[in-house]
């Protein structure tokens, strides 16, 4: 069975998520650290890690495999989703992939160096909007429905 692993913490997509995963008929697994409401749902699994860094990120990457879909925004995280097999999309769907995900941590690292050069640095990427609420569940709908095909 398709299993569906959010990074549930800081996920501004859950609902959207949530929505496509029981349509679809997909196992679902929030994970974080316990600061998000729970869902109470047959196919919705909370999962509560420990307080500290990459808790919810170590439990994520230690379970998805082929077959599986990963919504996270954490490029690290999601290098170890596709190692294992899973697929990953960003929240404001965009799809990361093993042809990819070398290019985004590289730009990673790079924006890192700089917020660390010039600690005045201000800004971030640009706002979340509609579009891209619109693209992750348009996305997400496609990656689940392949998943499923492709099977474990």
């Amino acid at each position: 069975m398709t299993a569906l692993y959010i990074d549930a913490d800081a996920c501004p997509v859950r609902d959207e998520a949530l929505r496509v995963a029981l349509r679809q008929g997909a196992a679902v697994f929030l994970v974080s650290n316990g600061g998000i409401r729970p869902v109470d749902h047959p196919q919705v699994q909370n999962v509560y890690v420990d307080q500290g860094a990459d808790a919810a990120d170590r439990w994520i990457a230690d379970r998805a495999g082929a077959g599986d879909v990963v919504v996270t925004a954490d490029t690290v995280l999601a290098a170890r989703c596709l190692e294992g097999g899973a697929q990953v999309i960003k929240p404001n769907g965009e799809a990361l992939t093993r042809a990819n995900i070398g290019q985004v941590l590289a730009l990673r690292d790079l924006a890192a160096d700089l917020r660390a050069a010039d600690p005045f640095r201000q800004g971030g990427g640009k706002p979340f909007s509609k579009q891209d609420r619109a693209r992750f569940t348009d996305r997400l709908d496609r990656m689940l429905t392949a998943a499923r095909r492709e099977g474990p």
